[in-house]
């Protein structure tokens, strides 16, 4: 098990947790639409680190960007399993030839 599904599976846990003790309770308790929000959120300030140079503060960013992605999936029940796949599947084509072969919508 990767550090990834152990912390999907904290997440988890905490579904029904009390969102007055744990945060990640309290972002599931305000519904899916809020953990997207956070999640972009903290997208932004990794592209800020990012442009910034600041290997530090990009690391840290980019650590709240995957645990806020995890809580995203976890509000619309979509396991990390489900994200690796989908790369799995994707490996070994080039990004143009993955993108052609997208439904168009």
């Amino acid at each position: 098990m990767s550090l990834l599904h152990d912390l999907e599976a904290t997440i988890l846990s905490r579904k029904g947790a009390d969102p007055d003790t744990s945060w990640t309770a309290k972002l599931l308790a305000k519904g899916p639409e809020k953990c997207a929000e956070k999640f972009g959120e903290e997208a932004i300030e990794a592209i800020i680190e990012a442009v910034k140079a600041d290997k530090a503060g990009l690391a840290s960013e980019g650590a709240d960007v995957l645990y806020h992605f995890l809580v995203m999936l976890a509000a619309r029940d979509v396991a990390l399993d489900d994200v690796l796949q989908e790369l799995a599947e994707r490996q070994g084509l080039s990004g143009i030839a993955e993108k052609a072969g997208r439904p168009k919508g």
